[in-house]
């Protein structure tokens, strides 16, 4: 299983873009607080879709709470530090879950923990003078890399809600 980890986010579109994320990939989510937002406030509700309600989200009350519940987590950690792609780690070799980490939208995961785990952490390649990508899209680009390396495990490669053919039998008029 994949489990999404937002340290202390801040932006609720965001996160009910990531609850989105993970409700469609089968991933779990982890809410470590503080949050920069009520769980009903209307953007998370929005962004989040009817997707809330059948999503796998817990929240923690800090990163030690999180730590003590997860104890043996494979964490990857996604920072504008880190100094390899997410394709240059290879998640097949993982045996049990995979936790990748993504910091709040000011300041990122914090520093101390950043610091003991420098090989796990991940940046995603972009032009020098950027500094990050939006939180949502990339939470969704490094999920979506691990499910290609893993071959898309449990999920359907075709359209299930309107029928696989449902092009091939598309009537315009």
């Amino acid at each position: 299983m994949i489990h999404v980890v937002l340290y202390e986010p801040e932006i609720p579109g965001n996160t009910g873009n990531i609850i989105r994320t993970c409700m469609a990939t089968g991933s779990r989510l982890h809410l470590i607080e503080p949050l920069g937002f009520s769980m009903s406030e209307k953007h998370l509700r929005r962004s989040g879709m009817d997707y809330i309600k059948e999503a796998d989200i817990h929240i923690h009350p800090d990163w030690a709470a999180f730590l003590k519940a997860n104890p043996d987590a494979s964490m990857y950690f996604m920072t504008r530090y880190g100094k390899k792609a997410p394709s240059e780690f290879d998640f097949r070799k993982e045996e049990g879950d995979i936790y990748l980490v993504l910091g709040k939208e000011s300041t990122g995961i914090d520093k101390s923990i950043l610091k003991g785990h420098l090989d796990r952490c991940m940046r995603l390649p972009m032009v020098p003078n950027a500094r990050s990508l939006n939180l949502s899209n990339s939470a969704a680009i490094v999920v979506y890399e691990v499910l290609r390396q893993l071959d898309y495990p449990f999920l359907s490669k075709s359209e299930q809600l309107k029928g696989e053919d449902f092009l091939e039998t598309f009537d315009q008029d």
